[in-house]
């Protein structure tokens, strides 16, 4: 990148037929400061619009749980499933979209990765596997993961319907669209996982039918919501919160998951997270980055996750045509008008993970702010 020259995640984009201001998207990131009942707070809403008036052309909220089953993942996670969270969710999309920026909800469902929820006890997933790791203090959770039931059919219809109910409710909030979580551990990347998914019927076996889900869904949503200016996106990572080691098997399953999405009607695919040194670790065995591969089989717009406040590999990312859009978290929650710094040339504040201890919540991170000032 020339010195002299604007960075190029300051240029306009489209994304899925609509103009966002800039590359720069704020990934979904936990921050279990919604009512107990999952009700977003105004401390919510004042938190989102900080990104959109920081300069961020897309904001994507984050995991938002799906139905009053098994969704629910950590306590104080909020809902999309009330009418009280679809009322306190659309002042959080009107903070945001009069900031300039584009509003998406992230639609998750826990399965076996909950450890926190106030309408169930037990967990459930593909198979009875136990998940890898310990829950995540953070998020409120410690010791190991429970073995979850395996879902039956009747299961996965509920969380499919959890699914479209949850779209139908976001956009009735206002939010631009929606991301299904398909990434990080959670339940569908557990269908997708060969090691948590044994199951012998027409959701397990080859990687055609462990991304089915996945693309069931995307399909019931869009059937639902036949509207095309309504975004629906698709989250996917090869790493999880519980296993950062793991990587699909090549280029050939990442093209049959794709295309799978695509065909299913995503508007477009947010992968995340391979960290430093990301054009290298995310390199399938065919050459390709992940995420080049992604644009170039299914022609969506492609949205890269993992270390992009480092600008100098952001950079590199968008001008190799790695990926259209460039999502950041802790970055973010670092620097929340990031773009206006860029664009600015001013330097960018480094993560301190402080900001997420004990609990990733707004009210911690408040309080680290007040730390600093004082300081």
């Amino acid at each position: 990148m020339n010195a002299l020259s604007p960075h190029p995640a300051l240029e306009p984009v489209s994304l899925a037929g609509a103009k966002l201001a800039n590359r720069l998207a704020v990934a979904p990131m936990t921050r279990v400061s919604a009512r107990e009942d999952g009700t977003p707070t105004e401390a919510m809403a004042r938190y989102y619009s900080a990104f959109a008036s920081g300069g961020f052309g897309l904001v994507i909220t984050e995991g938002t749980y799906t139905d009053d089953r098994h969704s629910q993942g950590y306590f104080f996670q909020p809902g999309i499933v009330t009418g009280s969270h679809v009322r306190a969710w659309r002042a959080v999309a009107e903070s945001i979209q009069a900031g300039g920026a584009r509003a998406v909800m992230q639609l998750m469902h826990a399965g076996a990765l909950s450890q926190g929820n106030r309408f169930r006890t037990d967990t459930v997933g593909p198979s009875a596997v136990p998940p890898k790791g310990r829950m995540m203090p953070e998020y409120g959770g410690s010791g190991p993961w429970a073995t979850p039931r395996a879902m039956t059919d009747d299961d996965i219809e509920t969380a499919v319907q959890g699914f479209v109910s949850a779209a139908v409710n976001a956009r009735e909030a206002g939010f631009d669209g929606v991301e299904v979580h398909a990434a990080n551990g959670y339940l569908l990347d557990q269908f997708l996982t060969d090691y948590t998914n044994l199951r012998t019927d027409s959701y397990g076996g080859p990687v055609a039918n462990r991304i089915r889900l996945t693309a069931h869904v995307t399909e019931r949503i869009r059937a639902r919501i036949p509207d095309e200016d309504f975004w629906i996106g698709v989250r996917l990572s090869q790493t999880k919160v519980n296993d950062f080691h793991h990587r699909w098997a090549g280029a050939e399953d990442a093209r049959v998951v794709f295309t799978s999405l695509a065909e299913a009607g995503a508007s477009y695919l947010h992968i995340a997270s391979e960290g430093r040194d990301w054009i290298e670790t995310a390199r399938l065995d065919s050459g390709d980055t992940i995420t080049a591969l992604a644009k170039k089989v299914t022609g969506l717009p492609v949205i890269a996750n993992g270390g992009m406040h480092d600008l100098d590999q952001a950079a590199r990312l968008l001008e190799g045509g790695h990926a259209d859009v460039l999502s950041l978290g802790r970055g973010a929650l670092a620097n929340p008008d990031l773009p206006n710094r860029v664009a600015g040339g001013h330097d960018l504040d480094a993560f301190d993970h402080a900001m997420l201890q004990p609990r990733a919540s707004l009210d911690n991170a408040e309080q680290w702010r007040r730390r600093n000032m004082s300081a």
